[in-house]
């Protein structure tokens, strides 16, 4: 079974504002609404107060460990390391108040590089021996915020991971790929030069297992192995073109990478849980039209390139092999799964629905919600697919006041077994221990994702949430993003940028 297909870039699309909705029977209504094929999303009429609701339940994630409750923090890069690779005071900041946020269960908490070349950017956090002990540190110091918090230790893992074709480890683009793109590559400087050889990824395996057993030393509950949004691990996934020991048409062939990374690190780090965080479907890259509005690029047909993806009608998902995936992962020893989708580089409204596109993107070609409730369903059959794994779903944030009800229906019903928080726990981090004391969040707290944390780094600025959080609303960058996007909306009112920055400031 696969998700509907996002929509191709039909025109502006009218968003009704979510705040708008004044009750869950609104937000049911307006859910009803929507074009088919929407994926129906079940959604409490109230927000349930522990032990009642469903996501006060504790929740076993293998190897001994217990999540307690159905709530995880999604991992985030904040451009906020040293050059070195270290936390730096905004690292720390973000991780205590992940602690204190009454969340359960803390996927990987920050996206972390295994070798310098591997960075998304100069100030992402990158594990050895020099920063293993302040990555450890944040560990302790999210522990100490939710016991400060009069919470129970939550399962703290981190995420590794190498940025592959989004590689920017010096600032500039630097991409390292698992193939030939015919679409991406242009977008990045990449060439045939760019391809990893099969002799650099086995070293890279090594890299994984070091990094994993340095994460084991420091007291980290599990590690991810990251395969989604077009890093490199996942982006191999896609590998049908790729000559050598770790590309072809075969499933078996384009996991063989993942198999071997997996393997190793079960060798250098033994007891330690394995998560994997998968794009589970893609679609083919996307574009601003002439209007602003997304619109799928032209790709050769059937479509080769990658993962999740209807190779005859690349605008549409697959999940075929997704499922297959995953039950290869629980026969691997990997016991927790958590299911996104696409890439913020070339498909944003797929992989996290918002309403105000990043200064570099474009307009929804769909409302929001039906990328929702297409996340949310490829979680569900995921979780049907693979019952013995525990299942994080993404793509939450978009659905703002409603966040609780939707993910106590979810969790009722079996959909997944926990709602992971990105965006959302920036400004509202709180949002957790609100919810399962049966409160709504706070109103003036919630994101109603304006996208400024993707647009800052993509000016080269930290990351976080601009409008909402004083900590970053009164910081020197703040001048320079506004400044930033009041030039990008100059030059997209002169003609020079297809009015995706122009778009941006268009608020239903």
């Amino acid at each position: 079974m696969s998700p509907p297909a996002p929509a191709a870039g039909k025109g502006p699309v009218r968003v009704v504002r979510v705040a708008s909705l004044r009750d869950a029977a609104g937000l049911r209504a307006h859910l009803g609404r929507l074009p088919e094929p929407a994926p129906t999303l079940p959604c409490d009429d109230a927000v349930l107060a522990a032990p009642a609701s469903p996501l006060a339940a504790p929740l076993a994630l293998g190897g001994g460990l217990v999540a307690p409750n159905r709530f995880a923090i999604q991992p985030m890069e904040g451009w906020d390391g040293t050059p070195e690779g270290a936390p730096g005071p905004l690292t720390e900041r973000r991780w205590r108040r992940f602690g204190a946020s009454g969340a359960g269960w803390i996927w990987g908490g920050e996206a972390v590089a295994v070798r310098p070349d591997g960075r998304a950017n100069p100030h992402q956090l990158v594990l050895s021996d020099a920063t293993a002990k302040p990555i450890g540190d944040l560990r302790r110091t999210l522990l100490a915020a939710a016991r400060e918090a009069g919470f129970p230790a939550p399962v703290v893992g981190l995420q590794l991971t190498h940025s592959g074709r989004w590689a920017r480890p010096h600032g500039a683009p630097a991409p390292r790929t698992a193939f030939v793109h015919p679409l991406l590559d242009r977008r990045v400087g990449a060439s045939a030069a760019s391809v990893l050889s099969d002799a650099e990824l086995e070293a890279l395996i090594g890299d994984f297992a070091r990094a994993a057993r340095l994460a084991q030393a420091e007291g980290f509950d599990f590690v991810d192995v990251k395969h989604c949004h077009g890093y490199l691990l996942h982006e191999l996934l896609a590998a049908r073109t790729r000559p050598g020991a770790f590309g072809g048409e075969s499933l078996d062939a384009r996991t063989r990478f993942l198999r071997a990374v997996l393997g190793a690190v079960r060798g250098a780090a033994p007891g330690l849980a394995l998560g994997v965080r998968l794009s589970a479907f893609d679609v083919v890259p996307f574009a601003p039209g002439p209007d602003g509005v997304g619109v799928p690029e032209a790709a050769p047909a059937p479509y080769a390139w990658g993962f999740g993806v209807d190779a005859a009608d690349p605008t549409r998902p697959d999940l075929a092999e997704a499922e297959a995936l995953v039950r290869m992962l629980s026969h691997l020893g990997v016991t927790m799964l958590n299911v996104t989708s696409g890439s913020p580089y070339y498909v944003p409204h797929v992989q996290r629905p918002a309403a105000f596109p990043p200064s570099d993107g474009y307009l929804p070609p769909e409302d929001p919600l039906v990328g929702v409730a297409r996340l949310l369903d490829a979680a569900r059959v995921l979780k049907r697919a693979a019952p013995e794994l525990a299942v994080v779903s993404s793509g939450w944030t978009y659905l703002q006041e409603f966040v609780p009800e939707v993910a106590q229906a979810c969790v009722r019903a079996g959909w997944f077994d926990a709602a992971g928080l990105g965006r959302m726990a920036l400004s509202a981090p709180e949002l957790p221990a609100r919810a399962l004391a049966g409160a709504r969040p706070e109103r003036g707290r919630i994101c109603r994702t304006f996208s400024d944390c993707t647009t800052a780094p993509r000016m080269g600025l930290v990351s976080g949430c601009y409008p909402l959080d004083p900590a970053y609303r009164e910081r020197p960058e703040h001048a320079t993003l506004e400044a930033g996007k009041r030039a990008r909306r100059a030059a997209s009112a002169a003609g020079g940028a297809q009015g995706a920055p122009a778009a941006q400031e268009r608020r239903p």
